[in-house]
């Protein structure tokens, strides 16, 4: 498939508009608003289990199309489908999870309806999309130190480590 600027535009748009459909969405399921999320995570309490139809409505929608899309031979606005391969449980993910999971009970909110929540120029939203964002440049800027070597490091150490040692 070749790339014309007819396509970079079809593909903004189609984004663009998949956004607001999904804003939309979650506005009206009420995920943008933290007390609902809230009284849904309240199992104990006064417990509200409409946001579990939510997330089960979109749980089927997904299952339905993902298994007639992915028989395409390719998506419409892209060479190839991008499917995650890892199936590795280490703890990046499972810290990444429990954060994800903290964030959302203490918040109400969790990534996509926390920026909507934008859109209200409620302070909660503001305090929960600006602290999410220093949290991963916080992170970004970790696994960038821990993925470069350190300065002054030219990797002389390591290979000498790695040469047999030979009897003389």
């Amino acid at each position: 498939m070749k790339r014309t600027p007819q396509h970079s535009l079809a593909r903004c748009a189609v984004a663009a508009i998949t956004g607001v459909i999904f804003a939309l969405g979650l506005g009206l399921a009420g995920m943008t608003q933290p007390g609902k999320v809230l009284g849904f995570l309240d199992v104990t309490g006064d417990w509200d289990p409409s946001l579990a139809c939510v997330m089960g409505g979109a749980a089927l929608t997904f299952g339905i199309c993902y298994r007639l899309i992915i028989k395409r031979p390719a998506p419409i606005f892209d060479m190839e489908f991008k499917i995650p391969q890892g199936k590795k449980i280490d703890w990046q993910l499972v810290g990444g999870a429990t954060l994800f999971g903290m964030g959302w009970g203490l918040g109400g909110f969790c990534p996509g309806p926390g920026v909507v929540s934008l859109a209200s120029g409620g302070k909660g939203a503001l305090i929960f999309v600006g602290t999410m964002l220093l949290g991963m440049a916080i992170f970004k800027l970790w696994t960038d130190r821990i993925d470069s070597p350190s300065a002054g490091d030219d990797g002389q150490e390591e290979a000498q480590e790695q040469e047999p040692i030979q009897a003389g």
